[in-house]
């Protein structure tokens, strides 16, 4: 799933090389942290969250899809 969310906001961001996607498993769920370049994150994150709340439906669809819970943060 963490290959997913990097393929997507590769597509979104200028600088791409500078795109990290940490996964914390958990016993129940896990989090995806989600880290791109200072400059980038406004284009991440899109007008109103927007964007953010995209990515974070497709990643719950996709982990329904494999039974885990998984939560997408977007880190500073």
């Amino acid at each position: 799933m963490d290959s997913l969310i990097k393929y997507i906001a590769t597509s979104l961001v200028d600088e791409p090389e500078a795109i990290h996607v940490n996964q914390v498993d958990g016993t129940e769920s896990s989090v995806l942290e989600l880290k791109v370049a200072q400059k980038d994150i406004g284009k991440v994150i899109g007008k109103n969250g927007r964007i953010a709340k995209a990515l974070r439906v497709i990643l719950q669809a996709s982990s329904v899809k494999h039974g885990k819970n998984t939560q997408l943060e977007i880190l500073d």
